[in-house]
């Protein structure tokens, strides 16, 4: 039974893990905690629920196989991705940019929680409070390890994150705008003086946080149900899994998200699953107690 409580951890931790990743990049270079974040998986999967919706009963929309969807998912992928992360430059521009020049860090968590909640209600005036699925379709578990059963779903969607996450660090690590995107995070003042668009890369970070997160948010979406609150409801595990990962950290975030995912998922066996959420913050504390900065932090 472990086995398969550990099976749905990785699924969820999968999403937590590319939430997470975005928010510790806001930290790392914009050096501020964004409670808006989770908006942005809430509205990254409403957009593709849009595409999802428009594309439906288009010849050609089959299903992949035993998936429960076909290429109009695929297409709300890339475009909920490109609509978040236009919708995350729009509240910088209009909200965050303005209190970066105060230079009055809390402002910035004040307001990414007020833009937190004015998403959340927008969402909730567009699409109603009810619940959204991408498809009506009842999908089978299928045993891929004794006393595992996982959905095709559900193995597309971790799959398709370890993707993503080996992307990134290829972006990271071998792109020009990768690696000025790491030298802002260690020093923008230095990073400024050697020449680097030191505003470009905060734009580009928007984008890629925001569209880890509307891809989190669509794999949400998919292997559970659409939500206005889905987000609000995530932002706390992101938070949780950034910084037992080690805030500022980009794999330990990946690692964080997992961990929390894992640890949420296998507590039901021993609680409530209504104290799901206080078991990764437990989690948390008890590692941070040990090792401060997190498991792949590093002292600065």
């Amino acid at each position: 039974m472990i086995g398969q409580y550990l099976a749905d951890g990785i699924v969820l931790g999968s999403t937590i893990a590319l939430g997470a990743i975005g928010l510790t990049l806001t930290y790392n270079i914009l050096n501020f905690a964004n409670f808006a974040h989770g908006s942005l998986l809430s509205w990254g999967a409403y957009f593709g629920l849009v595409f999802v919706m428009s594309f439906a009963g288009i010849q050609g929309g089959d299903t992949f196989g035993s998936l429960s969807f076909g290429w109009p998912f695929i297409v709300a992928l890339f475009g909920a991705a490109v609509l978040t992360s236009g919708l995350a430059l729009l509240v910088d521009w209009l909200v965050f940019r303005p209190l970066r020049r105060s230079n009055i860090q809390v402002a910035l968590v004040f307001a990414s929680f007020g833009a937190s909640l004015l998403l959340r209600n927008f969402i909730v005036v567009f699409f109603g409070p009810e619940p959204h699925y991408y498809n009506n379709s009842i999908e089978i578990a299928k045993e891929i390890l004794p006393g595992v059963r996982m959905t095709s779903d559900q193995i597309f969607v971790v799959v398709l994150a370890a993707v993503l996450v080996v992307a990134l660090h290829l972006f990271l690590t071998r792109t020009k705008l990768g690696k000025a995107m790491r030298a802002t995070a260690d020093n923008t003042a230095l990073a400024q003086v050697t020449g680097i668009n030191v505003q470009g890369v905060v734009r580009w970070t928007w984008v890629v946080g925001a569209s880890l997160a509307a891809v989190g948010g669509m794999f949400f979406g998919l292997t559970v149900q659409i939500l206005p609150e889905m987000g609000f409801n995530l932002v706390l595990p992101l938070f949780a899994a950034a910084i037992l990962g080690g805030i500022g950290s980009v794999y330990g975030a990946v690692l964080g998200g997992l961990v929390i995912g894992i640890a949420q998922d296998v507590s039901v066996m021993f609680i409530s699953p209504a104290y799901k959420p206080a078991v990764s913050f437990v989690i948390m504390i008890i590692v941070l107690l040990v090792r401060p900065t997190g498991i792949l932090g590093e002292k600065k």
